[in-house]
Protein backbone atom coordinates (compact mmCIF):
# COMPACT_ATOMS: atom_id res chain seq x y z
CA UNK A 1 0.00 0.00 0.00
CA UNK A 2 1.19 3.35 -0.94
CA UNK A 3 1.01 6.90 1.16
CA UNK A 4 0.51 10.00 -0.89
CA UNK A 5 1.96 12.55 0.45
CA UNK A 6 -0.38 15.13 1.62
CA UNK A 7 0.24 18.77 1.47
CA UNK A 8 -2.57 20.46 3.93
CA UNK A 9 -3.71 24.24 3.06
CA UNK A 10 -6.36 26.95 3.51
CA UNK A 11 -9.10 26.51 2.15
CA UNK A 12 -9.31 30.15 0.90
CA UNK A 13 -6.07 29.68 -1.57
CA UNK A 14 -8.56 28.55 -3.99
CA UNK A 15 -10.60 31.07 -6.16
CA UNK A 16 -13.58 32.01 -5.23
CA UNK A 17 -15.48 30.63 -8.82
CA UNK A 18 -18.97 30.44 -9.42
CA UNK A 19 -20.44 28.00 -12.02
CA UNK A 20 -20.42 28.64 -15.36
CA UNK A 21 -23.00 31.44 -16.66
CA UNK A 22 -24.49 31.94 -13.29
CA UNK A 23 -22.15 35.32 -12.19
CA UNK A 24 -24.34 38.38 -12.33
CA UNK A 25 -22.21 40.80 -14.79
CA UNK A 26 -20.53 43.95 -13.38
CA UNK A 27 -20.70 45.25 -9.82
CA UNK A 28 -23.00 43.03 -8.68
CA UNK A 29 -21.18 39.75 -9.72
CA UNK A 30 -17.63 41.15 -8.21
CA UNK A 31 -20.14 41.15 -4.59
CA UNK A 32 -21.17 37.92 -5.06
CA UNK A 33 -17.72 36.62 -5.54
CA UNK A 34 -16.39 38.36 -2.85
CA UNK A 35 -19.42 37.40 -0.32
CA UNK A 36 -18.21 33.97 -1.31
CA UNK A 37 -14.73 34.25 -0.85
CA UNK A 38 -15.59 35.81 3.02
CA UNK A 39 -18.29 33.75 3.60
CA UNK A 40 -16.06 30.58 3.11
CA UNK A 41 -13.15 31.63 5.09
CA UNK A 42 -14.66 33.05 7.98
CA UNK A 43 -18.64 32.29 7.95
CA UNK A 44 -21.71 34.06 7.58
CA UNK A 45 -21.35 35.47 10.87
CA UNK A 46 -18.13 36.50 10.82
CA UNK A 47 -18.21 38.28 7.90
CA UNK A 48 -19.82 41.59 7.15
CA UNK A 49 -21.27 44.43 4.74
CA UNK A 50 -18.45 46.30 5.51
CA UNK A 51 -15.69 43.46 5.24
CA UNK A 52 -17.39 42.83 1.58
CA UNK A 53 -17.59 46.32 0.25
CA UNK A 54 -13.90 47.06 1.31
CA UNK A 55 -12.87 44.01 -0.84
CA UNK A 56 -15.04 44.98 -3.80
CA UNK A 57 -13.68 48.35 -3.51
CA UNK A 58 -17.01 50.42 -3.09
CA UNK A 59 -19.05 51.15 0.18
CA UNK A 60 -21.44 50.23 1.97
CA UNK A 61 -24.06 52.06 0.44
CA UNK A 62 -22.99 50.89 -2.98
CA UNK A 63 -23.31 47.79 -1.84
CA UNK A 64 -26.93 48.11 -0.73
CA UNK A 65 -28.35 48.99 -3.91
CA UNK A 66 -27.25 45.86 -5.59
CA UNK A 67 -28.49 43.32 -2.74
CA UNK A 68 -30.72 44.29 0.48
CA UNK A 69 -28.83 42.83 2.93
CA UNK A 70 -25.76 39.89 3.66
CA UNK A 71 -28.63 37.61 4.03
CA UNK A 72 -29.58 38.39 0.68
CA UNK A 73 -26.08 37.32 -0.61
CA UNK A 74 -25.96 34.16 1.13
CA UNK A 75 -29.12 33.08 -0.14
CA UNK A 76 -28.46 33.63 -3.16
CA UNK A 77 -24.62 31.80 -3.29
CA UNK A 78 -26.73 29.11 -1.18
CA UNK A 79 -29.13 28.76 -4.27
CA UNK A 80 -26.51 28.37 -6.93
CA UNK A 81 -24.75 26.09 -4.96
CA UNK A 82 -27.74 23.75 -4.64
CA UNK A 83 -29.12 23.89 -8.04
CA UNK A 84 -25.53 23.25 -9.53
CA UNK A 85 -25.50 20.03 -7.47
CA UNK A 86 -29.26 19.23 -8.52
CA UNK A 87 -28.26 20.08 -11.77
CA UNK A 88 -25.69 17.57 -12.14
CA UNK A 89 -27.35 14.46 -10.48
CA UNK A 90 -29.87 14.50 -12.65
CA UNK A 91 -27.95 14.34 -16.25
CA UNK A 92 -25.68 11.91 -14.29
CA UNK A 93 -28.76 9.79 -13.46
CA UNK A 94 -30.15 10.50 -17.19
CA UNK A 95 -27.30 8.88 -18.36
CA UNK A 96 -26.32 6.22 -16.07
CA UNK A 97 -28.48 3.35 -17.82
CA UNK A 98 -30.90 1.22 -15.62
CA UNK A 99 -28.05 -0.62 -13.39
CA UNK A 100 -28.75 0.67 -9.80
CA UNK A 101 -24.91 0.56 -8.94
CA UNK A 102 -24.45 2.48 -12.23
CA UNK A 103 -26.39 5.16 -11.18
CA UNK A 104 -25.36 4.97 -7.90
CA UNK A 105 -21.89 5.64 -9.47
CA UNK A 106 -23.06 8.36 -11.39
CA UNK A 107 -24.89 10.13 -8.73
CA UNK A 108 -21.58 9.64 -6.47
CA UNK A 109 -19.16 11.14 -9.14
CA UNK A 110 -21.69 14.14 -9.81
CA UNK A 111 -21.68 15.22 -6.33
CA UNK A 112 -17.79 14.74 -5.82
CA UNK A 113 -16.79 16.46 -8.67
CA UNK A 114 -19.39 19.53 -8.13
CA UNK A 115 -17.42 20.00 -4.49
CA UNK A 116 -13.82 19.30 -6.47
CA UNK A 117 -15.37 21.93 -9.04
CA UNK A 118 -16.47 24.52 -6.85
CA UNK A 119 -15.11 23.75 -2.93
CA UNK A 120 -15.98 27.63 -2.18
CA UNK A 121 -19.52 27.23 -3.47
CA UNK A 122 -20.28 23.70 -1.71
CA UNK A 123 -18.75 25.08 1.65
CA UNK A 124 -21.05 27.62 2.13
CA UNK A 125 -24.01 25.95 0.92
CA UNK A 126 -23.86 22.97 3.24
CA UNK A 127 -22.00 24.61 6.12
CA UNK A 128 -24.05 28.25 6.42
CA UNK A 129 -27.46 27.27 5.14
CA UNK A 130 -28.82 26.91 8.87
CA UNK A 131 -27.64 31.08 8.94
CA UNK A 132 -30.98 31.95 6.71
CA UNK A 133 -34.39 32.07 8.08
CA UNK A 134 -36.94 29.41 6.85
CA UNK A 135 -38.00 31.91 3.95
CA UNK A 136 -34.94 31.72 2.59
CA UNK A 137 -33.57 28.77 2.97
CA UNK A 138 -36.86 27.17 1.37
CA UNK A 139 -35.68 26.95 -2.25
CA UNK A 140 -32.18 25.40 -1.37
CA UNK A 141 -33.92 22.72 0.97
CA UNK A 142 -36.52 21.78 -1.64
CA UNK A 143 -33.31 21.20 -3.85
CA UNK A 144 -31.72 19.03 -1.12
CA UNK A 145 -34.95 16.94 -0.91
CA UNK A 146 -34.79 16.44 -4.24
CA UNK A 147 -31.46 15.26 -4.56
CA UNK A 148 -32.11 13.11 -1.28
CA UNK A 149 -35.08 11.37 -3.30
CA UNK A 150 -32.96 10.71 -5.94
CA UNK A 151 -30.86 8.79 -4.31
CA UNK A 152 -33.12 7.28 -2.16
CA UNK A 153 -34.88 5.40 -5.05
CA UNK A 154 -31.57 4.25 -7.03
CA UNK A 155 -30.95 2.60 -3.17
CA UNK A 156 -34.43 0.97 -2.40
CA UNK A 157 -34.32 -0.44 -6.34
CA UNK A 158 -31.54 -1.87 -5.83
CA UNK A 159 -32.16 -3.42 -2.56
CA UNK A 160 -35.38 -5.15 -3.51
CA UNK A 161 -33.82 -6.49 -6.87
CA UNK A 162 -30.67 -7.74 -4.70
CA UNK A 163 -28.28 -5.72 -6.29
CA UNK A 164 -26.91 -4.48 -3.22
CA UNK A 165 -27.33 -5.30 0.28
CA UNK A 166 -28.59 -2.57 2.59
CA UNK A 167 -29.54 -2.83 5.72
CA UNK A 168 -31.46 0.68 6.38
CA UNK A 169 -31.98 2.51 3.37
CA UNK A 170 -32.20 5.74 4.96
CA UNK A 171 -29.24 5.50 6.75
CA UNK A 172 -27.26 4.53 4.04
CA UNK A 173 -28.58 7.15 1.60
CA UNK A 174 -27.18 9.85 4.85
CA UNK A 175 -23.77 8.05 4.85
CA UNK A 176 -23.50 8.10 1.32
CA UNK A 177 -24.86 11.77 0.58
CA UNK A 178 -22.16 13.05 3.39
CA UNK A 179 -19.50 11.01 1.82
CA UNK A 180 -18.21 14.05 -0.95
CA UNK A 181 -19.47 16.97 1.34
CA UNK A 182 -15.89 17.49 2.91
CA UNK A 183 -13.90 17.15 0.31
CA UNK A 184 -14.97 20.81 -0.59
CA UNK A 185 -12.77 21.73 2.70
CA UNK A 186 -9.62 20.41 1.42
CA UNK A 187 -9.47 19.85 -2.56
CA UNK A 188 -7.53 22.32 -4.80
CA UNK A 189 -5.10 22.10 -7.46
CA UNK A 190 -2.41 22.16 -5.06
CA UNK A 191 -3.56 19.00 -3.56
CA UNK A 192 -2.01 15.20 -5.12
CA UNK A 193 -4.91 13.84 -6.41
CA UNK A 194 -6.92 15.00 -9.39
CA UNK A 195 -10.95 15.69 -9.65
CA UNK A 196 -10.75 12.63 -11.62
CA UNK A 197 -9.28 10.58 -8.83
CA UNK A 198 -11.12 11.75 -5.65
CA UNK A 199 -14.36 10.36 -7.56
CA UNK A 200 -13.37 7.15 -8.40
CA UNK A 201 -12.17 6.67 -4.82
CA UNK A 202 -15.12 7.87 -3.31
CA UNK A 203 -17.40 5.96 -5.98
CA UNK A 204 -15.41 2.97 -4.60
CA UNK A 205 -16.23 3.69 -1.34
CA UNK A 206 -19.85 4.40 -1.39
CA UNK A 207 -20.46 1.00 -3.87
CA UNK A 208 -18.37 -0.59 -1.01
CA UNK A 209 -20.94 0.72 1.51
CA UNK A 210 -24.20 -1.20 -0.45
CA UNK A 211 -22.24 -4.14 -0.92
CA UNK A 212 -22.09 -3.91 -5.21
CA UNK A 213 -18.46 -4.62 -7.19
CA UNK A 214 -17.81 -1.51 -9.31
CA UNK A 215 -19.71 -1.14 -11.91
CA UNK A 216 -17.97 -2.78 -15.43
CA UNK A 217 -17.27 -0.27 -18.01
Amino acid sequence: MTQTPWDPRRLTAVAADLPEGVTPPGTRGRILQAALKLFAEYGFHGASIRDIARVVGINSATLYAHYPGKEHLLAELIRLGHEELRHRLGEAYAGAGDDPAAQLAALVRAQVLVHTDHPLLALVANHELHALSPERAAPALALREEARQLLGAVLERGAASGAFDVGDVALTGIAIGSLGMRVANWFGPDQPYTREQVADAFVGFALRLVGSPLPRG
